[in-house]
């Protein structure tokens, strides 16, 4: 017993400081895409061409989108790109509460917006999910187990995953939705007592992901219209910081611009992985 006290004062507060702190991030994190359609050669279209999941459009116009809920996160376009004009940031903010919010430009990033006051009243001090891993890879699922363990401890917030969909107040799906998991999906859904939210976690559940257009799969909670998204999380998978500041801004629990992570040169590249820029400075994405 004693050497379990002595080991636990010298390993002390493992939980990260995050909201109240920076995050931390490994070196091979990626974040928000930045986009500067202005360094794109003329008719350029290789960042397109090179993407699997067929995120990006209008590639070399000023209207030049990606789709977060399709991105994988994988860098074949900023690799393809001659011009530099995407760039991985360390930006961990990456949920909407739309899937149009997800499709990103130039502009400053819209963060996922709260609950209206009165589910935020229901929900905000207290919120138990059940998870759904509806034909995924397990990798966003791992990270949504990683949500509750002592680093990220989900728990502090009142946030839980629970085994059972009757004690649940909403549902998280992982995964392109296969058709031996639709009616699972549904089922619990209809399980939960109103009123309820469901969330998408990873581009999978948002759009199918790499596996979007096969017969096999519903293309994620979109393709399940008797279910209404309130919050999709972007990434392949996405980290637990990421759920945690999706599901905080949800309920109302992290406002404004919040704390991004400390600058860092990754050992993919400085082309590869840059620091957030600052809210409005257009100049300092491609810098």
């Amino acid at each position: 017993m004693l050497d379990i006290l002595k080991a636990r004062i010298r390993q002390g507060r493992e939980t990260v400081a995050y909201p109240g702190g920076p995050p931390r991030f490994p070196d091979r994190f990626r974040g928000r895409p930045a986009l500067d359609p202005a360094r794109c050669p003329a008719a350029c279209t290789a960042c397109a061409d090179a993407c699997p999941t067929e995120a990006i459009s209008e590639p070399g116009r000023p209207e030049m989108r990606l789709d977060l809920g399709r991105c994988v996160f994988c860098t074949r376009c900023v690799e393809a790109c001659p011009g530099e004009a995407i760039v991985f940031t360390r930006d961990h903010r990456l949920a909407a509460r739309s899937r149009e919010e997800l499709r990103i430009g130039p502009d400053e990033p819209l963060l996922a917006r709260a609950l209206d006051e009165k589910l935020r009243k229901v929900f905000g001090r207290s919120l138990k999910l059940r998870q759904v891993s509806a034909g995924g890879c397990n990798g966003c699922e791992a990270e949504l187990n990683a949500c509750g363990n002592i680093q990220f401890d989900a728990g502090r917030f009142g946030i839980q995953f629970v085994a059972s969909p009757r004690h649940a107040d909403g549902i998280v799906v992982t995964g392109p939705i296969s058709e031996n998991m639709r009616l699972a999906t549904l089922e619990t859904w209809n399980a939960i007592p109103s009123p309820r939210l469901a969330i998408a976690v990873g581009a999978c559940a948002i759009s199918g992901g790499v596996f979007a257009g096969s017969p096999a799969v519903s293309n994620g909670l979109p393709g399940l219209p008797e279910i209404p998204v309130d919050l999709f999380i972007a990434g392949c998978p996405p980290h637990p910081i990421t759920v945690l500041d999706g599901l905080l801004r949800l309920l109302g629990r992290l406002e404004g611009q919040g704390s991004v992570a400390e600058p860092l040169v990754s050992p993919l590249g400085e082309q590869l992985v840059r620091e957030p820029p600052a809210p409005g400075d257009r100049a300092a994405i491609l810098r």
